[in-house]
């Protein structure tokens, strides 16, 4: 054999070499994203009366677990709360119950995939919107046309934003920890495991299986941009310490809204903590908010 055709060879192999890796990174990845977007059903305790359990059904026959609180009134406005990614509607029972006591109606449902609704793939607020639409229509229907606002935290706030092109229905929104836009979501969770570095080389391979598993670019999962469509109050909190949705992507949701708004950013709270806020201080600046913006029941 010549030195030629020893180098063509060695040339071979290396690119089968490169191909062989290639394939598998694509392989990993698929199966970390699979892992990702894995239904997270979980049983929810029996709601206490005066409360009651239902079944809801999505506008794409989804069907969802959800538990109502009468309001004061059978017209008392209302509150549809909505749980963070892999949670379920308990998250928000310990709110609702609260809400009710002071004479709002409140819903919680479980989003599909999660909790005892029908156990399908996340998708991160894409089609978790049409659960989202289903439930303020049922919701409003039940109050008798009654203004509603929405409490989204984290996935619930980017499925109250993600439907269709026309603006949210809902009569005002608290944003409590969300993300901006999918690629960022991702790359902030890679980079508290990984470091910055690793993060955005691995979060492209991640994010554009949005494509072949949802059938949109990444880009369509964009809060920040469906946000601006919005143009009623808007109430933006975020944890200080948050390394999923920094203070700076909160701040930027904020200004994103058009409409009345208000930004609280909580000190030294992460994501968690962050998202299942109960303390009398959250508790007092939500009923404000809600009082300015739906009325007090």
């Amino acid at each position: 054999m010549t030195r030629n055709d020893a180098g063509r060879r060695n040339r071979r192999v290396f690119l089968w070499l490169v191909l062989a890796l290639l394939a598998l990174g694509l392989a990993l990845s698929w199966f970390a994203g699979s892992v990702m977007v894995e239904a997270t059903p979980s049983l929810v305790a029996p709601a206490r009366p005066p409360a009651q359990d239902l079944k809801i059904v999505s506008t794409d026959d989804v069907t969802l677990a959800a538990s109502y609180w009468p309001g004061r009134t059978a017209q008392a406005p209302a509150v549809l709360l909505l749980h963070g990614n892999g949670a379920s509607r308990a998250m928000m029972a310990a709110n609702a119950a609260w809400l009710a006591a002071e004479g709002y109606a409140a819903l919680t449902i479980d989003f599909r995939g999660h909790g005892e609704s029908t156990a399908t793939p996340h998708s991160f607020g894409l089609r978790e919107s049409a659960d989202v639409a289903a439930a303020l229509a049922w919701l409003k229907r039940r109050q008798g046309g009654a203004p509603v606002a929405v409490i989204g935290v984290s996935l619930g706030g980017a499925a109250a934003l993600l439907g269709s092109q026309d603006p949210l229905a809902a009569n005002a929104l608290i944003l409590q920890a969300v993300y901006p836009d999918i690629r960022r979501a991702i790359r902030n969770r890679l980079a508290a495991q990984t470091g910055s570095g690793p993060a955005w080389l691995l979060e492209p391979l991640l994010s554009l299986q949005a494509l072949p598993r949802y059938g949109e670019w990444p880009s369509r999962i964009a809060p920040l941009a469906a946000l601006r469509r919005y143009h009623g109050p808007v109430f933006v909190i975020g944890g200080g310490a948050d390394r999923y949705t920094p203070p700076n992507e909160t701040r930027e949701l904020f200004e994103a809204a058009p409409g009345p708004r208000a930004l609280w950013i909580v000190d030294g709270l992460d994501h968690r903590r962050v998202s299942g806020l109960t303390s009398d201080l959250y508790r007092a600046r939500v009923l404000a908010f809600l009082r300015r913006s739906i009325g007090n029941p």
